[in-house]
């Protein structure tokens, strides 16, 4: 039975997984919640709908990062996305506990107050996120001094965290010209065969992000 992922085209963290799939040619069918079916077929599959989604034959697997791991174990491909060394595969752990927590973390909160009624909007949450943002800018800045990629030499995991988080926090709240190691590098991740298919093929939703899609990227 192939590999079937539960997901949406525009969603970070689909294309999180997406890039992982893309890298190695893992062959799957993407199963969109654009289609009514698929949705279905998902919120059975779990209850608490959330995406991604992974089912191998029987067995679902969820969360971007446990997906890729899994892939990474399962159906290992000619780019592996965790290092077999254990102390190396701890920082790939960690970059992509940061990208998603750090990064994408207070991104979500900046846009899902926009969907808010106006009266409903959380000021003072948004403010602390756009603060937060700048921080983790500025730290990751500092940490990519020197390296191609966000563990390193290369392309991993944390990669895959990293290229929805920082396409998506760009556009909420753009990363300052000064940091130019993390402009550089967000370039980088587009420029990444895996990531440029998972961002033209999310093209149509644009119309979706509530802050209004720059007209760049």
């Amino acid at each position: 039975m192939m590999l079937n992922l539960y997901g949406h085209p525009f969603s970070s963290y689909t294309q999180k997984a997406l890039i992982a799939l893309y890298e190695n040619d893992t062959a799957f069918q993407f199963r969109s919640l654009e289609d009514k079916q698929a949705a279905a077929e998902w919120a059975a599959l779990w209850p608490i709908k959330r995406f991604p989604l992974l089912l191998d034959d029987d067995r679902s697997v969820m969360e971007a990062s446990v997906i890729i791991e899994y892939l990474d174990l399962h159906y290992p491909g000619r780019s592996p996305l965790l290092p077999t060394d254990r102390h190396a595969a701890i920082e790939v752990r960690f970059m992509d506990r940061f990208f998603d927590n750090y990064i994408m973390t207070p991104m979500q909160k900046i846009v899902v107050d926009r969907l808010r009624p106006e009266e409903n909007r959380d000021l003072f949450g948004v403010a602390d996120a756009r603060r937060a943002l700048d921080t983790a800018y500025g730290w990751l800045n500092e940490k990519m001094e020197g390296r191609e990629w966000a563990a390193g030499e290369d392309f991993s995991l944390a990669d895959c965290a990293a290229a929805p988080a920082l396409f998506y926090a760009d556009w909420a709240h753009p990363i300052d010209n000064a940091l130019v190691n993390v402009k550089a590098y967000r370039q980088r991740l587009l420029a990444r065969p895996s990531f440029a298919r998972a961002v033209d093929e999310a093209r149509p939703y644009r119309a979706y992000f509530p802050l209004g899609a720059p007209d760049r990227d």
